[in-house]
């Protein structure tokens, strides 16, 4: 966007979670302009009050303008009707699995949205969970593999650009090579 950082940016969060909610709490920490949907209404109210956000309905957030649409609720919610309705130059978001389908990621590309797929945006959740399973509360653990992550989402935006495909299909391209030793 231009931006260095958050000012004034504006973003659509669907669904007020634990990990929503922490990323409004963020973004409003940021200066960013939030619009807010969940279906629970006093999570909504309370990011009204609390951030000064915009409450939509539920049906309604694919269609508000905003920079920024962050699914944070349900998978498979980018299909090709909410796609349509998308007013947005970003989609990044901690919902899985967004993607109704490929087709989907494609409507992304052709619209000229920036997709930020949710396995990339996700991995601090893997990297907590990996802690978890093996039992380390090792910060250096999460913070060597955190730290990781922008230039990981670097190369899958080089591959992205280089080869002219969405940003969906650059990220399986890079998780194929990263497993097969590339």
């Amino acid at each position: 966007m231009g931006k260095s950082d958050l000012t004034d940016v504006t973003v659509a969060i669907q669904g007020l979670g634990h990990v929503g909610w922490y990323l409004a709490e963020r973004l409003h920490d940021a200066k960013a302009k939030l619009i807010v949907t969940d279906i629970n209404t006093d999570v909504v109210n309370k990011a009204v009050t609390q951030f000064g956000a915009t409450a939509v309905a539920p049906e309604d957030i694919y269609a508000v303008q905003a920079d920024v649409f962050a699914p944070c609720a349900l998978g498979a919610i980018l299909n090709q009707n909410t796609i349509q309705q998308l007013k947005v130059k970003v989609v990044a978001g901690a919902a899985n699995n967004q993607l109704a389908d490929r087709q989907s990621g494609d409507a992304l590309h052709q619209k000229g949205i920036f997709y930020a797929p949710d396995y990339v945006v996700n991995a601090g959740g893997i990297i907590n969970a990996a802690m978890e399973m093996l039992k380390t509360d090792d910060p250096s653990f999460a913070n060597d593999r955190l730290a990781k992550l922008p230039n990981t989402l670097d190369q899958i935006i080089a591959l992205a650009e280089s080869q002219d495909i969405g940003m969906h299909v650059a990220a399986d391209r890079y998780v194929e090579a990263q497993l097969n030793g590339n």
